[in-house]
């Protein structure tokens, strides 16, 4: 059965932007142009593989088994076409990353620069979310997340710090109002501003000390989304609203200023740092290969400087 490749990358647009309008300004081909070519592949099919409504189109059955599929090759394809990369004397071509918010805010800003303009040829999108999506489903190359959250069947490289720390903070004038927490025990009896997975699930504040570890569901007067979001709890908890949880790094400047006040330091929990993941494929497309040489580059340039 011959398919042309361009009405599966056609196909692969509209269901990744989750519509024809969408697909065509993120291909950039015309909606007709990308319709004509969902329509040419049911018909040689034999099957529908998109629902379709005035309001939106989804994957059929059918459609989402297709897109398990060819998604992957797809990128195989990709990657095997880009190994003519490797007579350039300048790894070219886009690097797609899908990351945490945390990430895009702690871990790449001292990445991004540095790496682009070491290769000017390479262009970097970067997707932020905190939704635990199929990265090579989502046209991702690679995905940065914790090892809790890694898949089994991917390579993965540490990336960013390698130690980090669950902080909590208090403005002066809450502490000096409502008093301190002297055990997370305490945070139920005080405002705590909490944050939410996309999912729903509402992630436990985790405390550890002298091998007693303590896990704690306060109330308080916010929930924000984790991710774009998590900038207004922190300004609530700058403004005296409550206590917040949330990585030392992103609170360190609050900390450092003042603004906001250790809370239970000696409970704050560390933890391991992110890891870029990407599947093991036999060809890496060379915007990531590019990309994986120089954070190890990095690693390397921080593990031999005297501590």
């Amino acid at each position: 059965m011959a398919t042309d490749i361009q009405d599966l990358l056609a196909f692969v647009a509209v269901v990744n932007a989750g519509g024809f309008r969408e697909g065509a300004r993120a291909s950039g081909k015309s909606a007709s142009s990308l319709s004509d070519a969902v329509r040419r592949m049911e018909a040689r099919m034999g099957v529908r593989l998109l629902n379709r409504t005035t309001r939106s189109v989804a994957p059929t059955e059918a459609g989402a088994r297709l897109m398990e599929r060819i998604v992957p090759a797809l990128g195989e394809v990709e990657s095997a076409l880009d190994v003519v990369n490797d007579f350039r004397d300048r790894p070219s071509g886009t690097l797609r990353l899908n990351v945490p918010v945390s990430a895009a805010r702690l871990v790449l800003p001292t990445i991004i620069t540095p790496f682009l303009q070491a290769h000017p040829d390479i262009r970097l999108e970067v997707v932020a979310e905190e939704s635990f999506v199929d990265m090579l489903a989502a046209g991702c190359d690679a995905g940065i997340r914790y090892d809790e959250r890694l898949e089994q069947d991917m390579i993965a490289v540490p990336i960013g710090p390698r130690v980090q720390r669950f902080a909590t903070a208090a403005s002066p004038a809450y502490l000096a109002a409502r008093g301190r927490p002297e055990h997370p025990g305490d945070l139920l009896q005080h405002s705590c501003l909490r944050g939410k997975f996309p999912s729903g699930a509402m992630p436990l504040w985790e405390y550890e000390r002298d091998g007693e570890l303590v896990r704690v569901d306060p109330s308080g007067p916010l929930i924000v989304r984790i991710g774009g979001a998590v900038d207004l709890a922190v300004q609530a908890a700058v403004d005296g609203l409550g206590i917040i949880f949330l990585f030392e790094d992103w609170l360190r400047p609050y900390l450092d200023s003042g603004a906001l006040e250790p809370v239970l330091e000696p409970w704050w929990q560390r933890f391991s740092g992110p890891f870029l993941y990407y599947p093991g494929r036999r060809y890496l497309p060379s915007p990531l290969r590019a990309f994986i040489d120089f954070i190890n580059a990095q690693r390397r340039s921080r593990q031999s400087r005297p501590s």
